[in-house]
């Protein structure tokens, strides 16, 4: 049953199915670290309920977004979250595969791409038909097919942002180098201090020179489980655009 949840930000909200896949603190996590400029192009690869454009649309002025969704229950939602929120003229939905956006978008002119893509690798039972299946684990796309994707569509220097588990990170940087993404930034998440990341979100920029910037971990939650002072302003930056 679909249910419409506040986004707790200048009154966006989202439609989601709880039986299907909603949205967790990694999208969150990946929203607030993109960096914007006036008038950036932007595409969000597997888009799912759409929450990484809305939020990104609710934390900038100028820019413009469209999202890429296979699922077509998931897309459906994403589209009519978007007219819920009256955000039609920044905000385009698409239905399609990420192995085909050459196909389905123009070639080298965004100039960001973000993808909260699924972690797990393939498993040999999961239904190709469950929506959660498909969120979670590699049953559509793996991730080489989301990063040759967002090197696809960026312009030269185009940025794409990407929150994934560390224990593919060498996967990561080894598909990013080949497809001309070079690695730049890079945070890891830890759920509390002294606890391993569990997360991590890189930044990559098309054709750019060999250089990365490995930042400060980011920690989540305090020893009591309230969020952290960095994590709660993080998430309650008013503008991403620069």
């Amino acid at each position: 049953m679909e249910r419409i949840d506040d986004l707790q930000l200048k009154g966006l909200k989202i439609i989601q199915n709880p039986q299907g896949f909603c949205f967790g603190i990694d999208a969150v996590l990946l929203a607030n670290h993109v960096k914007l400029k006036p008038k950036d192009r932007v595409v969000d690869l597997g888009t799912g309920t759409g929450i990484i454009p809305l939020l990104l649309a609710g934390k900038s002025r100028t820019c413009s977004f469209q999202g890429l969704e296979l699922q077509a229950p998931v897309w459906d939602m994403a589209k009519r979250s978007v007219a819920l929120n009256h955000l039609e003229h920044r905000i385009e939905m698409i239905q399609g595969d990420i192995k085909a956006v050459g196909e389905i978008f123009p070639k080298s002119i965004y100039d960001v791409v973000t993808a909260n893509p699924p972690y797990m690798h393939k498993d040999g039972l999961i239904n190709p038909g469950d929506a959660k299946g498909i969120s979670r684990h590699e049953v559509a796309c793996g991730l080489e097919d989301v990063i040759r994707g967002a090197a696809t569509l960026l312009r030269t220097h185009g940025r794409f942002y990407m929150v994934h588990r560390p224990n593919r990170l060498v996967d990561i940087m080894y598909y990013m180098r080949r497809w001309d993404l070079e690695p730049k930034e890079l945070t890891m998440i830890q759920p509390k201090k002294g606890k391993a990341p569990n997360l991590l979100i890189i930044e990559g920029k098309k054709g750019a020179k060999k250089e990365l910037k490995i930042k400060e971990p980011l920690i989540i939650y305090e020893e009591d489980g309230s969020y952290t002072k960095k994590a709660l302003a993080l998430y309650h930056q008013e503008n991403l655009e620069r």
